[in-house]
């Protein structure tokens, strides 16, 4: 028995198909009964005629339950009154199973109860398209950055140590009581990569253990993080620039109907093009000031000041040089100006707040992390605090940006750690202690890692 999915039912208009799949919904009418059948690439109105089919087989029909698993053989033929265009003229159904009663109704639920019913919501039309859109999105990062140049380094979930600030932590017990960390990024590792490479990216998991109930803040979300060996400020924003654009094509080009079965606003992903506004952050501070908003200038912007600086805009808008006391320390200065960061910050638009972070870093190369606008956190800033608490600012000279250095620190020299176990220490000139990373990942009782 072949199977054909129901996203390549228009190929088979005349022919006898098997779908094999669950009963989304079902009516009925005199003599006819109309079952929705979903496979998970579509759903497909079938037509139960009882002239047409055995006695066994529509007194099946009648017993049949949302959700349940079932087998239908028939007809396809193009019908525009039917949802998708065509329908089935049901020959044969086999009933793999009845399902009991199916919790998620279409009365209206909480969020607790569909969260709690999670394995069965994304069943629902809705959940469907948002994983789909979502998929979408993932396949379009890795496209983008593989027809780069770029290379694919995953990084560890367990990590040593913390990359950004130590408030935000999942702590686990490791192997002889030592104990680990669930990773907060995968930057770390990946500069030592796009220093073999030039052109490197890491995506996966991150977590933070936040509690927070805004739509910018998730415990757990998955984060891309490229990085460039050389490249400028200028260079990583158009990098930055370019990835938007051609995600927003992709998803508008595979994924329009499930984007309007979401009610999405087609149009304001449209304006998603070339180029992006780009302004200081001097520029955006006085917007903010001349705005009204409760702003005070040398300070970071908060969720309601990207709001408002983002709601001028009809595409994504691009913040650079911010103060460099409030941006992470190794984040090289302007040579023009050594109180500005040479760093942006992609401020989406509708309020969805900063969905990139760049930097040209203390060392030859620059990366930017990218997140989903709804998982959008607000990293710790830092003058140099390292892991044995020393809180005076780096003083890295600029011979150390040119070094080929890769950890993310505050060396004064182009010394090199050597590799070691985890209960290893190098002390170098530096302000903390640094693990040198062996290999991507870790064995039983040694955890391999880089502590900035």
């Amino acid at each position: 028995m072949t199977q054909t999915y129901i996203e390549n039912i228009a190929e088979h208009v005349g022919e006898s198909v098997t779908i094999k799949g669950w009963l989304y919904n079902i009516r009925s009418s005199g003599k006819l009964i109309f079952p929705q059948v979903r496979d998970g690439s579509g759903i497909l109105q079938c037509v139960v005629f009882k002239k047409n089919v055995a006695e066994e087989v529509w007194n099946a029909c009648q017993t049949l339950t949302q959700e349940s698993s079932l087998i239908v053989t028939g007809t396809v033929r193009a019908d525009e009154r039917a949802p998708g265009g065509f329908e089935m003229d049901v020959t044969d159904v086999e009933i793999v199973s009845i399902a009991e009663p199916y919790p998620i109704t279409p009365k209206e639920h909480g969020a607790e109860f569909l969260l709690d019913h999670r394995h069965l919501w994304i069943r629902s039309k809705m959940q469907h398209a948002i994983l789909r859109v979502r998929h979408e999105v993932i396949r379009a990062v890795r496209d983008y950055f593989d027809s780069h140049g770029f290379i694919l380094a995953d990084t560890p979930i367990f990590t040593p140590a913390a990359c950004e600030g130590t408030t935000s932590l999942f702590e686990v017990n490791y192997f002889d009581d030592e104990k680990a960390y669930l990773t907060q990024s995968g930057q770390l590792y990946n500069e030592a990569t796009s220093a073999a490479f030039g052109r490197a990216y890491a995506f996966g998991p991150t977590f933070r253990a936040e509690k927070s109930k805004t739509r910018r803040h998730l415990t757990e979300f998955w984060m891309v993080e490229p990085e460039v060996a050389y490249a400028t400020l200028d260079d990583i924003m158009d990098l930055a620039e370019d990835f938007l654009c051609f995600i927003a094509a992709r998803v508008l080009a595979n994924r329009r109907p499930e984007l309007e079965t979401l009610g999405r606003d087609i149009q304001k992903l449209e304006a998603i093009q070339k180029p992006f506004p780009r302004i200081s952050y001097d520029e955006a501070a006085k917007m903010l000031i001349d705005g009204g908003q409760a702003f005070e200038y040398g300070g970071d912007f908060g969720a309601p000041d990207e709001t408002f600086i983002s709601s001028k805009y009809d595409r994504p808008v691009m913040v650079h040089r911010y103060p460099a006391a409030v941006k992470a320390f190794y984040m090289k200065p302007d040579p023009t100006d050594p109180t500005k960061a040479l760093g942006v910050d992609v401020l989406a638009p509708e309020g969805y707040g900063e969905v990139i972070e760049a930097a040209s870093a203390r060392r030859t190369s620059s990366s930017f992390a990218i997140r989903s606008p709804s998982t959008n956190y607000r990293k710790k800033r830092s003058t140099g605090i390292s892991t044995c608490g020393n809180t005076a600012p780096c003083p890295t000279p600029a011979s150390a940006w040119a070094s080929s250095a890769v950890l993310r620190g505050c060396a004064e020299s182009n010394t090199f750690a050597k590799p070691f176990r985890s209960r290893e220490r190098f002390t170098g000139p530096s302000h903390s202690e640094r693990w040198t990373p062996v290999l991507w990942g870790s064995r039983c009782g040694r955890l391999e890692g880089a502590i900035p």
